[in-house]
């Protein structure tokens, strides 16, 4: 099987299913700012950190195939399942969150209160955690204008949330276990 197809070469992209769209679709952003921000996992996954950080970012790389897929594939209803004709495809699950959730509090049991903002860096891995959170964020805003014109599974918007959250939390515990500093944001009053 060849990777080249010229199918796309005058701009336009097939989703599942055989519809074609430009490719600057909001479809098309949705889902290819989730493959990057699967890419900025698999850098952050490709540091020198805990195994079971690497086990469940290796987790959520295939929750964002997953999710790539489904926004891929035009849905025929709000909530529908992940299908149109006979294409079925997995589907992001409410377990999924909830797997997110529970890592969160078991990584943010361990550090300090968070009374400010912080600024992200610290170190490199910090750096690239801080980076994924920030394109996680991008591809949610993406999906939810993509939901506006075409609903989706909100399930699909649930889990970017909370991805994004996650990736928040991942930060500060990489800054702890780094031993890295957190720089507080603390607002300068402006200059007169």
């Amino acid at each position: 099987m060849k990777i080249y197809t010229k199918t796309g070469d005058r701009g336009t992209t097939a989703l599942f299913g055989g519809t074609r769209v430009p490719k600057h679709h909001i479809r098309i952003q949705s889902y290819g700012t989730v493959d990057e921000l699967n890419s900025w996992i698999g850098l952050l996954r490709d540091q020198q950190i805990e195994n079971r950080h690497r086990e469940f970012l290796l987790i959520i790389q295939d929750k964002l195939f997953t999710a790539g897929s489904m926004l891929a594939t035009e849905t025929e209803a709000p909530g529908a399942p992940g299908r149109k004709g006979r294409i079925e495809i997995p589907q992001v699950i409410p377990q999924d969150v909830t797997a997110l959730e529970d890592e969160m509090d078991r990584l943010d049991a361990d550090l300090p209160p968070m009374t400010n903002f912080i600024l992200p860096g610290g170190h490199p891995v910090v750096s690239y955690c801080h980076i994924a959170r920030t394109v996680c964020r991008r591809a949610e805003r993406m999906t939810t204008l993509l939901n506006e014109q075409s609903p989706i599974s909100e399930i699909l918007m649930i889990y970017l949330n909370r991805l994004s959250d996650y990736l928040f939390i991942l930060a500060r515990k990489l800054s702890s276990d780094l031993q890295a500093d957190e720089i507080k944001w603390i607002p300068n009053p402006p200059v007169e």
